[in-house]
């Protein structure tokens, strides 16, 4: 998963005319760590963060581990199938 996530973020780079080192200026990370990440998908979080702001992407960060409904057995006990027919 780490290497898809690089690869569309070098993708979106390159899609936005940035090189490394105009998203390393912007994003106040290094072009070191820009480099090994697009190579190998690490890099800090807090690092990813701001590679997200200049890719216009911090959206994408609001469904992770967000809360989730959960269902007891009981209630999908009580829930009855309905079938049609036609």
């Amino acid at each position: 998963m780490a290497a898809d996530v690089a690869k569309r973020a070098k993708a979106m780079r390159l899609a936005q005319n940035l090189s490394q080192r105009s998203m390393a200026e912007r994003s106040g990370v290094s072009q070191a760590s820009l480099k090994r990440f697009e190579h190998t998908g690490e890099i800090a979080f807090a690092s990813l963060l701001k590679v997200a702001v200049v890719l216009g992407c911090m959206d994408d960060f609001g469904a992770l581990f967000a809360p989730r409904v959960v269902v007891s057995i009981d209630e999908i006990a009580k829930k009855r199938r309905v079938r049609g027919r036609g």
